[in-house]
C-alpha cells in the first residue's frame, strides 16, 4: 500500500493566460512512501503500524519533470508500465498534488484516467452518463441535453439500460470517452484509452480528438500503441523511470525510444 509524500509546495492553477502555453510543469516530483515488507491483509498491517514493526522506504514515481503543452496541441506520452506516465496524468488532472514543483493549467480538464473511472458496476449505462457527467461539474439539464449524443458516439444500443457490470472493456471505454468528448473540453486527458476499443471505435475517437485539435482542444494522452503517437502528437515525451528521458517532435521520441529498446537498456 503506497502514499505519496505530503506536497512541499502548493500548486498553481488558473493563472493569467499566456499566449500559447495552457500546461506547465515546474520541476514536478512525487515521492511515495511504502512497507518495506509485503503484509498480507489491512488487519495485520494496522496492527504492526501500531506497534511500530512497519519499514518504509521511499520512492520517486516523478522526479524533477518539467515541460509545457500548447493550446491545441496533441502531445504523446510514452514508456515502460511503471515509468510514472499514469501519475504524470493524475498530477495534471489534479487528482494527485505534486510532492514538490509547480504545476500550472489554464482551462477546464476533461479526465478519462482509468478504464470506468467514474463509474459505478450496478448502475446502468444511462445512469453512469448522469453520475459521470456530475463527477464532469455538469448539471442534470445540461447531462440530459448530451444524452442523445452520448449514446449515439457510444454506439451501445439495448445496453445503455444493462448495467455497467455486464459491459465488455470496448463498450466500457466507448461510453466513457462518450461521456468525456461530448462537451469539448480545453483539455482532454486520456490514458491508455483507445488501446480497449476495437479498430472503428479507435478511428472513430481519433476523428474526434482531431476535431477538438480544429477547434483548440489541448490532448495529453498515454499509449503503448506508437502508431497512434505518429498518427496525431506533434510533439511526445518518453518517460523512464519518474523522469524524461528525451522529449520532442513524435517521430524522434519513437525513435528514441525504440533505439533504447533495441539496445537493450530498458
Amino acid at each position: 500500500m503506497n502514499s505519496p509524500i505530503a506536497p512541499e509546495s502548493t500548486a498553481a492553477y488558473d493563472l493569467p493566460v499566456p499566449a500559447d502555453t495552457i500546461i506547465r510543469l515546474e520541476n514536478v516530483s512525487v515521492r511515495y512512501w511504502a512497507p518495506e515488507e509485503r503484509v498480507g491483509t489491512f488487519k495485520e498491517y494496522a496492527i504492526r503500524r501500531l506497534q511500530q514493526q512497519v519499514r518504509f522506504s521511499n520512492f520517486y514515481a516523478l522526479q524533477e519533470v518539467s515541460l509545457e503543452v500548447q493550446k491545441g496541441e496533441i502531445f504523446g506520452i510514452i514508456g515502460r508500465n511503471g515509468a510514472g506516465k499514469s501519475t504524470l496524468l493524475k498530477v495534471v488532472s489534479r487528482v494527485l498534488a505534486p510532492t514538490t514543483g509547480r504545476i500550472r493549467i489554464w482551462g477546464h480538464i476533461s479526465p478519462l484516467l482509468q478504464l470506468g473511472a467514474g463509474f459505478h458496476p450496478e448502475l446502468t449505462g444511462r445512469e453512469n452518463v448522469f453520475l459521470n457527467g456530475t463527477l464532469l461539474g455538469h448539471a442534470s439539464s445540461d447531462i440530459r441535453s448530451h444524452l442523445e449524443d452520448v449514446m449515439e458516439f457510444a454506439e451501445l444500443g439495448g445496453f445503455i439500460e444493462a448495467p455497467l457490470r455486464t459491459y465488455s472493456s470496448g463498450m466500457v471505454a466507448r461510453l466513457g470517452f462518450a461521456v468525456a468528448t461530448v462537451w469539448r473540453p480545453d483539455i482532454l486527458i486520456l490514458d491508455e484509452v483507445l488501446s480497449v476499443g476495437d479498430e472503428a471505435f479507435g478511428r472513430k475517437c481519433q476523428a474526434r480528438m482531431e476535431e477538438f485539435r480544429s477547434s483548440g482542444t489541448t490532448t495529453l494522452m498515454v499509449t503503448h500503441d506508437m502508431t497512434t503517437i505518429l498518427d496525431l502528437c506533434t510533439r511526445a515525451a518518453w518517460i523512464e523511470h519518474g523522469k524524461i528521458a528525451f522529449m520532442g517532435p513524435a517521430e524522434k521520441a519513437v525513435e528514441a525510444y525504440h533505439a533504447a529498446q533495441s539496445a537493450g537498456t530498458l
